[in-house]
């Protein structure tokens, strides 16, 4: 009984590492984009005339229309990452639980 205990522990911890890898992988995915972003911010600052593409179209845009765009994508995704930082921490402590319960 004790063995098949162990062995729901050991899947258990596979699958929390696997999801923990994830998480990572969409962070760093996540922290790109803001880099992203804050570059196009950059780029676009005193300027007059920006373009932005939308589907497979480039458009002349409004530049503070699309400062405010950016600013809210990059809130957004400072927003996810928080949130992905709060799931790998409570990951985290799951995985040095079971891991010591193993042991």
């Amino acid at each position: 009984m004790e063995n098949n205990n162990k062995e729901q522990q050991s899947q258990e911890i596979s699958t929390l590492e696997q999801n923990l890898q994830n998480l990572l992988f969409q962070n760093q995915a996540f922290q790109m984009e803001i880099s992203e972003v804050k570059a196009a911010m950059k780029e676009i600052e005193g300027s007059k005339e920006v373009f932005k593409i939308v589907g497979q179209l480039m458009m002349k845009s409004n530049p503070e229309s699309v400062k405010e765009e950016l600013s809210n994508k990059e809130k957004l995704l400072s927003l996810r990452i928080k949130a992905l930082e709060n799931q790998e921490s409570e990951l985290t402590k799951r995985l040095e639980t079971l891991k010591k319960q193993i042991m």
